[in-house]
């Protein structure tokens, strides 16, 4: 018996078969349409569907060229079970080069969203309807905001022997946060349903980081083949297993000024250590940027003009310190360019 045709937003694509679709999703003050573009991969033997979604912030670009590499990826060409590829969610940022939309509204705020509520609830209501409720899995690419960069990391709700945390562990990503669920977030919603989510974050906004996107390409193949969804053995050496960080937080700036950086992304500290200088223009005023606890640098900001209180090198903690610090060396030096070019 021949397996049935997948349907979306009035589509239909035919078992073996794939079919690029725009999701239609508002026009422009001059009548111009928008779409969410979509392009679903239906193999011909059952499987999962999984969705791999990037541009809900419209800023956050390196998911865009994920999902290309993947759809363009030979290793799908006998896929099972359904792949549905999505570059670009928050169309209206992604021409604005702006992580909103145009009400100034966070998209990864309004799930499940409303059909009459605001431009971020409908635009966010017709993506669950439309695409997000079609998945069985799921894995949401991100990166840092405009001037700061992550260093390539998982945030999962982790529940054990979940298929959530043997996702997360198939992506092979150095780090692993077990992240509470944000209201109004993908994440949230997709969990709430039953539905595994990961999200992937690496890079920083409006950049292509090859650092963070080849490793996501390889990432999000490694969790389909865990799900049977591709044929065949890894053919590039396993990555060592993440860790699975307890916590986190940021250190801050202590004064307003501009910052000089002493360690960099990826790098290992102590409490207390020294991890940058804030001062003014003349050096008459500094201030000493400490870290609040052991752990590994895996988010810093990039702009060095900063204020009093701002959000400057995100420490996560860790049970097992030297070992995570071995994954995130391990991963640094499998990369091209050096890790040196991570900062």
């Amino acid at each position: 018996m021949s397996r049935a045709p997948f349907e979306l937003a009035g589509v239909r694509v035919a078992p073996g078969s794939r079919s690029q679709i725009d999701v239609p999703v508002a026009r422009l003050y001059t009548h111009a349409p928008l779409y969410i573009p979509v392009e679903v991969v239906h193999g011909r033997q059952p499987g999962p569907v999984m969705l791999v979604c990037g541009g809900i912030h419209g800023d956050e670009i390196n998911g865009v060229e994920i999902v290309r590499r993947l759809l363009r990826s030979r290793q799908i060409q006998r896929l099972r079970g359904t792949l549905i590829g999505v570059p670009i969610v928050n169309v209206f940022g992604f021409v604005q080069h702006s992580r909103y939309l145009p009400d100034r509204r966070d998209l990864n705020r309004c799930f499940p969203g409303s059909e009459a509520g605001s431009l971020g609830g409908r635009v966010a209501a017709l993506f669950r309807q439309q695409i997000v409720d079609h998945a069985t899995h799921i894995i949401d690419l991100h990166t840092g905001a405009i001037h700061r960069t992550n260093l390539p990391q998982i945030r999962a709700q982790l529940t054990p022997d979940g298929e959530t945390e043997r996702m997360a562990n198939a992506f092979g990503a150095p780090v692993i946060l077990n992240a509470d669920l944000r209201e109004g977030s993908l994440r949230h919603y997709a969990q709430t349903r039953g539905t595994p989510v990961l999200t992937y974050e690496a890079g920083e906004a409006l950049r292509f980081d090859e650092w963070a996107i080849a490793p996501g390409v390889r990432g999000v193949l490694r969790v389909m083949r865990r799900l049977g969804m591709l044929s065949g053995e890894q053919r590039r050496r396993s990555p060592p297993a993440a860790e699975v960080a307890n916590g986190s937080s940021w250190a801050r700036a202590p004064i307003d000024g501009i910052l000089r950086p002493r360690v960099r992304l990826g790098a290992r500290v102590a409490k207390g250590e020294l991890l940058g200088r804030v001062a003014d223009p003349f050096g008459n005023a500094e201030g000493e940027v400490r870290s609040i606890a052991d752990g590994i640098v895996i988010g810093m900001g990039r702009l060095p003009l900063v204020n009093e209180g701002e959000a400057l090198f995100h420490i996560a903690r860790f049970d097992a310190i030297e070992e995570a610090e071995s994954a995130v060396e391990t991963f640094q030096s499998s990369l091209e360019p050096p890790p040196d070019a991570l900062y």
